[in-house]
């Protein structure tokens, strides 16, 4: 079982995406443990203020430190898990990707912090073990890239996905975009799926997969074809698509 503890200040946010589909079963399944604290219950006063003006002036509000240090503190105190790790959203972090999803995915136990207003307290960063984003744009907290990150987890753990090979087929499991997928009807007003899925010949099929993967990849995301471990003939493949599209031109 992986232990997910969420520091947030709007709890009821996770209440759909985590009470359905797949987060649903993996937590009904005892695969995946959630907890949602909220570091308001940790503040000092009465109003129970987690946020103050900027020292040197500016607009907004910024996340007090000692209730998210007293709330992490709580953590840490109440858990006690050998493998843990505390994750910071902020968009000024590194880029979350599928390969950080794998390697998160080891871990007993996984700590969000999650920002709100104009930011953080740069001291709270100092509880991070890291400081992840989900891409080069501002929400208006990290609850949404919370919950990406725990879906995109989730996948890699034994058990969630009902199909053990599920996940290996994503996009980006294994640097390339999927291949198209297809399901009855055979042909849909005149959309035919490709025949070679009906061949039988789970070899030549697994090769066209392969190919599609790349051609998707190479039209959509070439960027990610420079840390994808090609084979000889993966390279005679992109060369010619490379060709037809330069004969395009």
């Amino acid at each position: 079982m992986m232990r997910v503890d969420i520091l947030s200040l709007f709890p009821s946010m996770f209440s759909g995406p985590f009470d359905d589909s797949i987060i649903r079963r993996a937590k009904e399944n005892g695969i995946l443990d959630i907890h949602i604290l909220n570091p308001r219950d940790f503040a000092f006063d009465r109003h129970k203020h987690v946020d103050d003006s900027p020292f040197g002036g500016g607009s907004g509000m910024v996340l007090k430190p000692e209730p998210m240090y007293r709330a992490m503190r709580f953590l840490l105190e109440t858990t006690s898990f050998a493998r843990r790790r505390v994750l910071l959203m902020s968009p000024d972090g590194v880029t979350f990707t599928q390969k950080k999803a794998k390697e998160l995915a080891d871990f007993e136990q996984l700590i969000f912090i999650c920002g709100h207003y104009e930011g953080f307290d740069a001291r709270i960063m100092e509880l991070a073990d890291e400081i992840l984003s989900i891409g080069d744009y501002v929400l208006t907290g990290g609850e949404l890239p919370a919950m990406v990150m725990v879906d995109a987890v989730a996948r890699m753990l034994p058990g969630v996905l009902g199909s053990e090979e599920s996940a290996p087929t994503d996009s980006f499991y294994y640097g390339l975009l999927e291949y198209p997928q297809y399901t009855r009807p055979r042909d849909y007003h005149g959309k035919v799926v490709p025949e070679v899925l009906f061949s039988g010949d789970h070899a030549k099929i697994a090769a066209w997969r392969r190919r599609e993967s790349l051609r998707l990849t190479f039209e959509r995301r070439p960027d990610l074809l420079a840390n994808v471990e090609l084979t000889d003939e993966d390279r005679r493949f992109l060369k010619k698509l490379e060709s037809e599209q330069n004969d395009g031109l």
